[in-house]
């Protein structure tokens, strides 16, 4: 229906808007009905399941554009949406505590309008652990988008590919990481957080998790960023395709190996408002995204594609950092904000 560039941008919003809930409510229904001990697996399955669509939605997206029209996508969505909601209306029902629903006047014979405010769980950035690991995983993320949004500038201007549909496939790898990463990092956190907790006798800390993070914050998203930039500025040919695909996957299963047992670290110190912690960490991420996409272009123009992909490696071993220092103080780091932590016994 848009007809205009704004107006398309607007409705992009909108529907951002509507998709971004389930996430974090995804979350909090996982830390809901999974123990401590199982629910890195489950938050993977959770994220694994959630990123097949946008693993295979640039290729569908490229073949509707080059041989239909982008509205093509855009109408699919719309289909996916009414086939989503319908689930969610029959066996996702009400499970606010019935003691809020009287305070706020609401009762089964009346129900009246109730006003919350949208940005009261950004409050809970107050706590260190969760401000630090949420920019950690910003760090890394924002990799994924340095290689995905200018990819037809980059990977396409260098190998002479103009096709909408072959541009999409170059998003699959990156898709196939995501799917493969997010359960294998989900299933090793919870290994990670019975075997420590083995080595002290039974004592549980939180941070424990994070360690199944350092493989992907270290090696796999900063390594992928700067081979992909370097292997697109001075590897020409069949070679330097098939090096980007492999960096692309290599990406995709690193952020995967840093999001999912952070995220299941937010339910672990939080799970009274673990959905509410999962939504402060994905705004204020997607915040701090938005800004940076604005001048991803720019900087490739300006200093280069290898350049590039060295600063943002950079930026994802900083990120590598935080989770350092996360690990080592993140007791200490809880006592100085207390937005009320969870202990072992309500988790």
């Amino acid at each position: 229906m848009s007809q205009t560039v704004p107006m398309l941008m607007f409705w992009r919003v909108v529907q951002a808007f509507g998709a971004s809930s389930g996430m974090s409510v995804g979350a909090g229904a996982i830390g809901d009905i999974y123990r401590l001990e199982e629910r890195g697996a489950a938050m993977g399955i959770f994220f694994g399941a959630s990123l097949f669509g946008p693993a295979i939605a640039p290729l569908c997206g490229g073949i509707a554009s080059h041989y239909y029209s982008w509205r093509y996508g855009q109408w699919g969505l719309f289909i996916m949406g009414l086939f989503a909601l319908v689930p969610v209306y029959l066996w996702l029902p009400e499970t606010l505590d019935p003691e809020k629903i009287r305070k706020w006047g609401a009762t089964e014979e009346h129900r009246k309008p109730i006003f919350l405010n949208p940005f009261k769980s950004l409050g809970l950035l107050r706590s260190p652990n969760i401000l630090i690991i949420t920019l950690a995983g910003t760090a890394a993320l924002v990799t994924d988008f340095v290689l995905m949004i200018p990819l037809a500038y980059t990977i396409g201007k260098q190998y002479n590919i103009t096709n909408e549909a072959i541009i999409g496939a170059f998003f699959l790898p990156a898709g196939l990481g995501n799917i493969i990463g997010a359960p294998l990092a989900g299933h090793l956190s919870d290994k990670v957080v019975v075997t420590w907790r083995k080595r002290r006798g039974g004592v549980w800390i939180p941070e424990d998790r994070l360690r199944a993070s350092l493989w992907g914050a270290g090696l796999f998203v900063p390594m992928s960023v700067l081979l992909s930039g370097l292997t697109t500025q001075f590897v020409p040919g069949t070679l330097g395709i098939v090096l980007n695909l492999i960096w692309l996957f290599m990406n995709g299963i690193g952020v995967d190996i840093v999001l999912s047992p952070s995220s299941a670290y937010y339910v672990d110190i939080l799970h009274s408002r673990s959905a509410e912690t999962m939504a402060a960490s994905a705004s204020f991420r997607a915040m701090i995204i938005a800004c940076v996409t604005a001048f991803i272009l720019p900087v490739i123009n300006t200093v280069g594609v290898a350049a590039t992909g060295a600063i943002f490696a950079a930026i994802a071993w900083l990120g590598f950092g935080m989770f350092l220092l996360t690990i080592k103080y993140g007791d200490r780091m809880r006592a100085w904000v207390d937005v009320g932590y969870s202990t072992v016994r309500d988790n």
